[in-house]
């Protein structure tokens, strides 16, 4: 188990605070389309539109919320700071970046292991 290469009391406190703002995003309240009525096609296609975009936020907000829950569960497991898929050290420029990172840079991109 190698050592996590950012302070973990920061990376809870980021990842907190991006958990928060996540829940925030996630429990925005999405308006359905008004009623369409004769001659107002460009404005109920509009709104169908914004409706679709406030879905597709919803899901990326859900989708990162997962990652941010699953960082700090190998906070939680002293196993932040260490590739999921390598088990090397995940580099502290992409932790501070993006603190639910649970791949190095190479296993995120798909390169071959390295021995």
């Amino acid at each position: 188990m190698t050592k996590p290469t950012i302070d973990p009391s920061q990376a809870r406190e980021a990842l907190l605070a991006e958990r928060a703002r996540l829940l925030e995003e996630v429990d925005e309240t999405i308006t359905a389309p008004d009623p369409m009525t004769y001659g107002s096609q460009a404005a109920a296609a509009s709104q169908v539109f914004a409706q679709q975009r406030d879905l597709a936020l919803r899901e990326r907000a859900t989708q990162q919320l997962e990652l941010v829950d699953a960082a700090l569960a190998r906070l939680d497991e002293s196993t932040f700071g260490s590739c999921v898929t390598c088990g090397r050290p995940i580099a502290a420029e992409r932790l501070e970046a993006l603190p639910w990172a649970g791949q190095c840079i190479d296993c995120a991109r798909g390169a071959p292991a390295r021995r």
